[in-house]
């Protein structure tokens, strides 16, 4: 992969994280009732809000349940904050 593309890898899994961050303090919920209510581990939730980790499609579906909004909002969300 092009070191191009490696750092557009970055910027999504660092914007899919504050997209969930921000939605997860809009309900007003902490890491660890978010990852309960969606069946994950809190550290991973962590994770995945700081950009360390790439959530599979299940794990999408998953957060935006628990989120109540749609998968394609939530990505949505994370797309507006690539700039």
């Amino acid at each position: 992969m092009p070191d191009s593309r490696r750092g557009f890898s970055s910027d999504c899994s660092t914007a899919f994280g504050a997209a969930l961050r921000a939605l997860r303090l809009e309900l007003g919920l902490s890491q660890e009732s978010l990852a309960s209510a969606a069946g994950l581990d809190r550290t991973y939730v962590g994770g995945l809000e700081r950009g360390e980790h790439n959530p599979t499609l299940r794990v999408i579906w998953m957060l935006s349940d628990t989120l109540e909004v749609s998968p394609s909002e939530l990505l949505r969300q994370a797309e507006s904050r690539l700039g």
